[in-house]
């Protein structure tokens, strides 16, 4: 951990497997020193072991982002460590349960709603408005929230999903609202789609790798001081609201 305040820090929740690993992985080859944040701590240990026989710099950080105490001690542990934060990616999320008409609009389950919210949205929220005072420190500060086109009220993509669709639509309208907020600073929020990966989330059926799908965040992590604020994009661009 010599070289920590050399490098540009990057914390990715939810990166210890699937596109966030990826995503971990994609920074950690820019020269990103990356925070790897999971809940599973043998999950976490194995993925910075990975990170760091492929040569990243990256160090793990034990986070549930539906835990205010967890995520106040993983702010703690970054500002220890590293003492700023440059990039922040938003990964962590959930499905929810689907059985028995859980997510069938006319069957819904509340308790269903409640937990997807709670990791893809408050989680969100959670993370981020610790994070800040880490990344108001840095020079260039990104946030990305890994979002999905199935939140689009345009694009009404993928299967009827009325707990996940919906807490995607949340988390593009909050991802807005960030960005309103810090329009007159030098930190950039954006969310983005990074497609049908194939990942557990998917059942491993699915035509994108997870290297594939973390392009379009590595992409807003990296953006320029007069990048976009406040979008919504996939590989192809603008994704409509």
């Amino acid at each position: 951990m010599d070289r920590v305040n050399d490098t540009n820090i990057a914390l990715v929740t939810g990166a210890n497997k699937g596109i966030g690993f990826a995503i971990a992985q994609g920074l950690g080859a820019l020269g990103y020193t990356v925070a790897v944040g999971a809940r599973d701590d043998v999950r976490r240990k194995e993925a910075v072991e990975s990170l760091r026989a492929a040569g990243v710099e990256a160090f793990g950080v034990a986070l549930d982002v539906t835990s205010d105490d967890s995520v106040a001690a993983a702010a703690a542990t970054i500002e220890q460590t590293t003492g700023r934060l440059d990039v922040l990616v938003n990964n962590a999320g959930i499905g929810g349960r689907i059985d028995g008409g859980a997510q069938d609009p006319t069957t819904l389950d509340l308790d269903v709603v409640r937990t997807v919210l709670d990791t893809n949205v408050f989680g969100v929220v959670r993370v981020t408005n610790a994070m800040l005072p880490l990344l108001r420190r840095a020079t260039a500060p990104r946030i990305v929230n890994i979002s999905s086109n199935m939140g689009s009220l345009t694009l009404q993509t993928g299967p009827i999903l009325a707990a996940y669709a919906p807490s995607k639509s949340m988390l593009n309208s909050i991802t807005a609202q960030y960005a309103r907020r810090l329009t007159d600073t030098n930190i950039i929020v954006n969310a983005c789609c990074p497609g049908y990966v194939a990942t557990d989330f998917t059942g491993f059926n699915a035509p994108r790798t997870p290297e594939q799908g973390a392009a379009i965040a590595l992409h807003l992590a990296t953006l320029p001081d007069d990048g976009p604020r406040g979008g919504f994009f996939d590989d192809e661009g603008v994704v409509p609201w």
